[in-house]
């Protein structure tokens, strides 16, 4: 397969081939770096984002686009936690997203981050190209305020989400959702436009991966030198980041990890809104799991077990609350909470087990008192969780100011072109999904991933492959075996692309990514080895979650995996 790098400058576009890539190989690191910042000044960070005070902060400049200086420059937040030991060098760390600003993260979680590093590396994030509040160009906003946008989305799937019962088997549900698709597909495209025409409009065909893989490279050439292997972590998205590194620049490669992949190729070659099905094959499974804890904690443990209760019983509850949601929104179109909404809000929740207890002793009982009309439809699933992989942009957007574009700003730039995909075709794929992949979560209205067929703007640089390219160094592949976004699959796919480059590590869980999924002493050490000693473990390595943590009261992620129910949802 030939390498394809695509530019995309109006009015023509063009691609270069295979004997352009090997000269411009030679010269790759001088164009990713030549026109950036000779340093970084690192001083105290502001207090509103980060309140460690051991962690430092800093501005990078870069060009917004590497091969037109004359476009003029970004600027990059930047922050660090320093080495605890004796310091070998610096891992670069993105926390996924995308849109994710990394601060909030490298505040809550450098801890873990020096724990996995070995203490011997500084840890260095930044706010990419298009992302928070101090990077210019910083996040895409595209309304004026919160009332805008709940005035253009009011009664649509956008705020209550889709309505259907029994994977839409009621012809009655496929016809209402597919009669919205003409006003859905104008309302997005509008957006789009706006958004073109925002704040942010002239810089977005300067955002997307291959551009922060540019920066990435200049930051370490600036922090380590031109010549030193990169070393990378990358989590959810970041996987993203750091597939398209090490192919975009094989002899730069240091010690990476990537955990929780996102298909590369799919992204790259397939349209996101079509498509995003193929990442929920594992979910139904987590959701089994998580009434399979509730089940064998009881009552004590769960609100939703009786004396008694099996996994299967407690499912029956669950459907029943949907029900009931779904048949109120029939009757009123003001419905507090719907079936759609629980879905959608529900599946983020799968991310994170530590959170399971909550989920199913104060917010689902919560709902089940506002759907009777016993409390007020402000239900908790709102509130985000601190947890890094569940705060990411692509979380449901909370109603509370304008919202942020980024995650499709970054997500669709990277998209392939424009197919001429129409909203009804994305809502069949939502019914191809909910029939093949997951039946309790495939109906949910994941907004952001459904946008880029109705988004305007693709990034003046794309890498779209080849995933396969012989690299310097060893990495490492992280997968939990249960993730509800970030496949298995998508973990092996990559690590076969890769070859002997590439040692794939699977945690033995639910959640999402191994790192953050449910705690493991054997990720931890093992990706603390590779980073401090070059360890490799061996192909296919599996780690268990830590013995001692509960998933409900009394009940572990062993019993779990020991208790699930066969068949379908």
């Amino acid at each position: 397969m030939e390498p394809v790098w695509e530019r995309k400058d109006k009015p023509k576009r063009y691609k270069i081939g295979f004997i352009f890539c090997i000269l411009a190989s030679r010269v790759v690191a001088a164009t990713s770096s030549h026109h950036s910042d000779t340093q970084i000044q690192w001083g105290t960070c502001d207090p509103s984002l980060v309140n460690d005070t051991s962690l430092s902060c800093g501005f990078f400049n870069v060009p917004l686009d590497y091969q037109d200086p004359s476009v003029g420059n970004a600027r990059l937040a930047m922050i660090k936690a320093n080495a605890t030991g004796e310091r070998r060098g610096t891992v670069l760390f993105n926390p996924g997203g995308p849109g994710e600003a990394t601060f909030a993260v490298v505040n809550q979680y450098k801890e873990l981050l020096l724990e996995v590093t070995g203490g011997a590396y500084d840890i260095v994030s930044w706010d990419p190209r298009g992302v928070g509040k101090l990077t210019i160009p910083g996040d895409t906003f595209c309304f004026d305020g919160i009332e805008e946008y709940i005035e253009l989305f009011n009664g649509t799937i956008e705020l209550k989400g889709i309505e259907e019962i029994g994977d839409f088997s009621d012809p009655a549900d496929v016809d209402a959702l597919l009669a919205q698709a003409p006003e859905m597909q104008k309302k997005y495209e509008d957006i789009g436009n706006k958004c073109l025409r925002g704040s942010n409009g002239k810089f977005l065909r300067y955002m997307g991966t291959a551009a922060t893989v540019r920066d990435m490279v200049s930051i370490a050439n600036v922090l380590e030198g031109p010549d030193v292997p990169i070393n990378y972590l990358g989590i959810s998205f970041g996987t993203v980041i750091g597939a398209s590194f090490v192919n975009m620049f094989p002899e730069r490669v240091g010690r990476v990890i990537i955990d929780g992949v996102l298909d590369p190729v799919l992204l790259a070659t397939k349209e996101i809104s079509t498509h995003f099905w193929h990442q929920l094959v594992s979910v139904d499974t987590i959701y089994k799991a998580l009434i399979t804890g509730c089940a064998l904690t009881g009552p004590t443990g769960c609100a939703a077990a009786s004396e008694g209760d099996g996994p299967l019983d407690i499912d029956v509850k669950v459907q029943a609350l949907l029900r009931t949601a779904y048949e109120a929104a029939k009757v009123n179109m003001s419905a507090p909470l719907t079936s759609g909404l629980i879905r959608t809000q529900s599946f983020f929740q799968m991310y994170t087990p530590p959170n399971w207890s909550s989920l199913m002793n104060e917010a689902y009982p919560e709902a089940v008192q506002i759907i009777k009309g016993e409390a007020p439809g402000n239900l908790s699933l709102n509130r985000k969780s601190s947890d890094p992989t569940s705060r990411s942009s692509l979380m449901r957007r909370v109603l509370s100011d304008s919202p942020s574009y980024s995650a499709p700003a970054i997500l669709c730039a990277d998209s392939v072109d424009l197919q001429g995909t129409t909203m009804a075709d994305v809502f069949n794929g939502i019914i191809e999904g909910t029939r093949k992949a997951s039946h309790m979560f495939g109906a949910g209205w994941y907004a952001e991933f459904y946008q880029c067929s109705f988004w305007p703007v693709r990034s003046v640089e794309r890498y779209q492959g080849p995933f396969n390219k012989k690299l310097a160094n060893k990495i490492i592949v992280g997968s939990n075996t249960y993730d509800p976004i970030t496949t298995l699959a998508g973990a092996q796919k990559l690590t076969s692309l890769l070859g002997e480059d590439a040692v794939l590590v699977r945690l033995n869980g639910f959640g999402h990514t191994a790192i953050v999924g449910e705690p493991s002493a054997c990720i931890r050490q093992t990706y603390s080895a590779y980073f401090t000693n070059g360890t490799l473990p061996a192909h296919n390595t599996v780690c268990e979650v830590d013995a001692d943590f509960e998933v409900f009261a009394g009940v572990y992620t062993g019993d779990i995996l020991a208790h699930l129910p066969g068949g379908d949802i």
